[in-house]
């Protein structure tokens, strides 16, 4: 399974060593021969600490010691900028660190598998962020490429007051916002925002759009199922939404809505392309891009 399959992990890290009882006074002189046993050469190397309040105290710990093994690294001549391979250290505490490595065609680009993404200030709120991660996250650069042209024509279903509407008018695609709620005035005034007042569990295109995104509050079999009507009826060519998961058993219940829309999908004689992960930017929920071929 790829890394980009696992819905619940931000990076993908094959463990190479633990070690413990690192020494305050000269730690990298402990790591670096588990480092050379690890293998390499490696493209780049981070040291990271978990996101948790705990571990953020390391923070400082991390970019001083991440600095002094980058050129210990080069002094060794293990980092080449062309290795397909980069060197993770995984700081638990300031005595116990995890030695590990990542392929950088399967793994996250961003240290702690966490885009730092900055909210825009003319966006109309802060869950623009979420789609924004998303598409970075479930979609590689040619696929944006390909598929997020200017022109092409989206749904969001439950867009008031338009934070992800924000991201699709910025790629240049025209819209149609489905919400009773008001939509930000800047995007209606950007002339590629259509508003309608209705319901987005009944709203139907009169023909097919290129995207359909959808933040809806709801359960989500019930949003599920009604993804799984605009994907089986070719309503939209890619889709993204999300899932607004239960506190216990959130794999069970990410497992339960993929498999009744890929059964609709099926049933409608095509395959689905289910791509799911649990953002950064929202972590009570799931975040999902489908399309069908």
């Amino acid at each position: 399974m790829r890394w980009r399959e696992l819905a619940f992990a931000r990076q993908r890290v094959q463990l190479a060593a633990r070690i413990d009882a690192l020494p305050a006074h000269d730690r990298l002189a402990v790591l670096l021969p588990a480092i050379r046993r690890a293998g390499g050469p490696w493209c780049d190397a981070w040291i990271e600490a978990p996101d948790n309040d705990a571990a953020r105290e390391l923070a400082a710990l991390c970019r001083s010691l991440n600095h002094a093994l980058v050129a210990a690294l080069k002094r060794e001549r293990l980092l080449d900028a062309t290795a397909p391979q980069r060197l993770h250290i995984g700081l638990v505490d300031a005595r116990t660190a995890f030695v590990g490595s990542t392929r950088i065609d399967d793994a996250s680009a961003w240290p702690g598998g966490i885009p730092r993404l900055r909210f825009p200030s003319s966006a109309p709120s802060r869950s623009t962020l979420k789609l924004e991660e998303a598409l970075l996250t479930l979609l590689d650069a040619g696929e944006r490429e390909r598929w997020l042209k200017p022109g092409m024509r989206a749904v969001d279903l439950g867009a008031a007051p338009g934070g992800w509407t924000w991201q699709l008018v910025r790629r240049s695609l025209h819209v149609t916002a489905i919400d009773n709620g008001p939509i930000d005035g800047a995007l209606m005034a950007s002339g590629l925002v259509t508003h309608l007042r209705e319901d987005g569990f009944r709203f139907r295109p009169p023909q097919p759009v290129d995207w359909m995104v959808c933040d809806m509050v709801e359960q989500p079999r019930k949003v599920a199922a009604r993804m799984a009507e605009w994907l089986a009826g070719g309503w939209c060519r890619h889709a993204i939404f999300n899932l607004k998961l239960p506190m216990k058993k959130r794999h069970d219940e990410v497992v339960l809505c993929r498999d009744l829309v890929a059964a609709a999908v099926a049933a409608a004689g095509r395959r689905l392309d289910w791509r799911a992960r649990q953002l950064y930017h929202d972590r009570e929920e799931i975040t999902v891009f489908a399309r069908v071929t």
